[in-house]
């Protein structure tokens, strides 16, 4: 897995920030399963709203090796439509309804989404593998209040980001 976190944090933290899969009850952990995934992910957070990123803000990259013993996967948007989220499918604009929804309606946009993670953690799935919506790969989700057995290693870090 791939993880770019901000400057001097460590790629295992969690914290819970509110996002598509966690209203802010939930620790969780967003990685991805590409290199350039995980980089989409977080620039798009990062530019969002403005043209340039903010100077001082400096973010590493991680490679991960994560094992999980409970983890629900929705292999493509065809398997999230299936649960009542609005993909955009219908609409025939790819990842229309998922994960492309401005900083200021996220809140509306993401309230399906969290209400499929929470009712996968209170079934207690570790961690929940789905599309990533700024890529061609697959973003994991880790839920680190589980009791299963979640084991997070750093395999190395791969530097600062560069956003030029």
């Amino acid at each position: 897995m791939w993880r770019a976190v901000g400057h001097g944090r460590a790629p295992a933290d969690c914290w819970r920030a509110g996002g598509r899969w966690d209203d802010g009850s939930l620790d969780v952990l967003y990685a991805s399963t590409n290199r350039d995934g995980a980089i989409a992910e977080r620039r798009f957070h990062l530019f969002r709203g403005q043209p340039l990123p903010p100077s001082k803000i400096r973010y590493a990259l991680f490679e991960l090796r994560v094992r999980l013993a409970a983890m629900i996967v929705f292999p493509d948007l065809k398997a999230l439509q299936a649960v009542g989220m609005n993909t955009g499918m219908d609409t025939g604009m790819n990842m229309a309804g998922y994960g492309l929804a401005s900083h200021a309606g996220r809140r509306m946009a993401y309230k399906r989404s969290q209400e499929v993670a929470e009712a996968y953690f209170f079934l207690g799935a570790d961690g929940i593998l789905v599309p990533n919506p700024r890529h061609p790969s697959q973003n994991l989700i880790v839920f680190r209040e589980q009791d299963t057995e979640i084991e997070i290693e750093t395999v190395r870090n791969h530097g600062l980001l560069d956003w030029r």
